[in-house]
């Protein structure tokens, strides 16, 4: 696999946002960073995407897709070195596979592909679309967002990947995505005590 889209091993907890377009993904990042007292890596196609906008008016194209990804995993990798105990990730790279095949009649490329399947989080929060419609420069098909949803959750099953879905307003979501959180740091901090007994 390319060396820029692989994940570095360190022992945090990796909790990645993951869903359509417009769903609560920045917000429920940020309360989720607040709330661990850690870091969240934002969407880096948001801001390489904005760029192109602003600079060419033109959106997304299919050449984009993988100098996103190796941006994503540059600014999951830093980040994850300065997270506390969690790194909560507005985006992963399994997301960036779903918009490909989405957008581009099904074309993923092969280094994307792999990666994605490769790299390991430990819960996926997917949203749901129960959140009004914000329009800006880079969204676009706010008629089909349940088309959308279906897919992002199609690429959770068929990467057999942990994940809960969030509905609700920004409280539920916040208490129904803690209280998952909360079980697998507790597991991960007693499995880790147990070994260091058991090595002692």
């Amino acid at each position: 696999m390319e060396e820029k889209l692989r994940q570095k091993p360190i022992n945090v907890v990796k909790v990645v946002l993951f869903g359509p377009e417009s769903t609560g993904k920045t917000t429920l990042s940020k309360q989720l960073a607040r709330y661990y007292n850690t870091v969240w890596a934002p969407e880096f196609a948001r801001e390489y995407l904005q760029n192109k906008w602003n600079n060419e008016r033109k959106i997304c194209e299919a050449d984009d897709l993988l100098p996103i990804a190796i941006g994503q995993m540059k600014l999951e990798n830093k980040l994850a070195k300065k997270a506390d105990k969690i790194l909560i990730c507005d985006t992963d790279l399994l997301e960036t596979k779903v918009y490909s095949q989405e957008f581009y009649g099904g074309f993923v490329d092969e280094k994307l592909d792999e990666a994605a399947t490769i790299n390991q989080y430990d819960l996926y929060l997917l949203t749901y679309i129960d959140t009004p419609w914000e329009e800006d420069d880079l969204r676009d098909r706010p008629e089909q967002r349940l088309e959308m949803f279906n897919a992002f959750e199609k690429a959770l099953k068929d990467h057999n990947c942990n994940y809960i879905l969030l509905k609700g307003n920004k409280e539920s979501r916040l208490k129904k995505a803690t209280d998952v959180i909360d079980k697998i740091i507790y597991k991960k901090e007693n499995l880790h005590s147990f070994s260091d007994l058991m090595t002692e």
